[in-house]
């Protein structure tokens, strides 16, 4: 586990959750606060390039992050991995762990993530341009999935690639790598449904924070050449796993 301390950034005015802790109706009440306060177009971590990128680039995005979190014996166990983009070699890890304190109520899932989650990314010693969150982002009743809130702590782009639907609707796409189909939530687009290997089920992006939809698509894509996950949140959820 790194000990350094990360250059991450939270966005003045966000009530952070890392010290706070809240009954779940104050936590429905803090998505709805924080709701309108998601960005779903690109503003870069990063100034991008005039005159556009290397090939097989995309200006702005440098390093990719991975997160996920793992629940064992009333613990959780935090992992974030940055990776060098599009090469995907590892640059750092961090791992952190907390007591569990917050219950599993349907649609918080971030209240109790968060403050784990930022432990890790404090972690770390070079701060990516963009997070993969094994979880939704405006695919979410309130419009604040784990991507979308984890996005205001560290205001940074984030993108949400769920393995499972929480909601919306959508037709299955065709088998074939690259096939998508829109997700739709009380008449709202609100992700993809996406299939990111042959024949494999589908996964589910969703804008989390400074991400347009069609640039989520492309970085989930580029991003997952092996596994059906993307390989940053594949190795985050590998390594939250890791218990000792």
């Amino acid at each position: 586990m790194s000990t350094r301390r990360s250059p991450r950034k939270r966005r003045s005015g966000i009530p952070s959750l890392r010290s706070r802790t809240l009954t779940p109706n104050e936590a429905v009440e803090l998505q709805r606060q924080l709701a309108p306060l998601v960005e779903r177009r690109w503003r870069p971590a990063r100034p991008e390039p005039s005159g556009g990128g290397a090939r097989g680039r995309l200006p702005g995005v440098a390093r990719v992050a991975g997160a996920d979190v793992s629940v064992r014996g009333g613990r959780l166990r935090a992992a974030a991995v940055v990776l060098a983009f599009p090469r995907l070699e590892v640059l750092e890890t961090s791992v952190a762990e907390r007591p569990l304190v917050f219950p599993y109520v349907p649609g918080l899932l971030s209240i109790r993530e968060i403050p784990v989650l930022l432990d890790a990314f404090d972690g770390l010693s070079v701060r990516p341009d963009v997070v993969l969150a094994d979880g939704h982002g405006i695919a979410h009743p309130r419009r604040i999935g784990l991507a979308s809130h984890l996005g205001l702590e560290l205001d940074l782009p984030t993108i949400g690639c769920a393995k499972s639907l929480y909601v919306g609707e959508h037709r299955e796409p065709s088998p074939r790598r690259r096939a998508r189909t829109r997700l739709v939530h009380r008449g709202e687009r609100v992700g993809t449904c996406l299939r990111t290997r042959d024949g494999v089920r589908p996964i589910y992006v969703s804008i989390g924070h400074r991400v347009d939809l069609p640039r989520a698509e492309r970085i989930v894509l580029r991003c997952a050449r092996r596994y059906r996950l993307p390989l940053p949140t594949h190795l985050a959820d590998r390594l939250a796993g890791e218990w000792s």
